[in-house]
């Protein structure tokens, strides 16, 4: 018999998906958003009228950035005046699972302390 040695080749972080989720709890207003949406508020004025504190600016630096990452789908109608909500993709929903395991992970950590 022969003796094999099992050769492992390094493994290492996944950099996309956790750049994802630094960017989004960094963000003081994503997850807010997320609770909108959960609840039906999906029009940007609709959401800055719900959450004090929080700017049309911000609110929209927000919305792109989850646009940009693919977690949300701007829809724009052809109205006048012009209308666009907000809707979660399919991988946000898979995103937000994530985020969910990460915060019921959270609450583990907190009851051992």
């Amino acid at each position: 018999m022969k003796n094999r040695e099992k050769k492992y080749l390094r493994k290492t972080a996944p950099t996309e998906s956790a750049k994802i989720v630094e960017t989004i709890y960094g963000c003081k207003w994503s997850l807010t958003v997320y609770q909108l949406l959960a609840d039906g508020i999906n029009r940007p004025g609709e959401m800055v009228r719900s959450i004090e504190g929080l700017t049309t600016k911000v609110l929209n630096q927000c919305l792109r950035k989850n646009t940009e990452f693919g977690i949300l789908e701007r829809i724009s109608y052809n109205e006048v005046p012009p209308r666009v909500e907000y809707k979660v993709t399919d991988f946000g929903t898979k995103f937000m699972k994530v985020l969910d395991e990460l915060e019921k992970l959270q609450h583990e950590i907190e009851n051992k302390i």
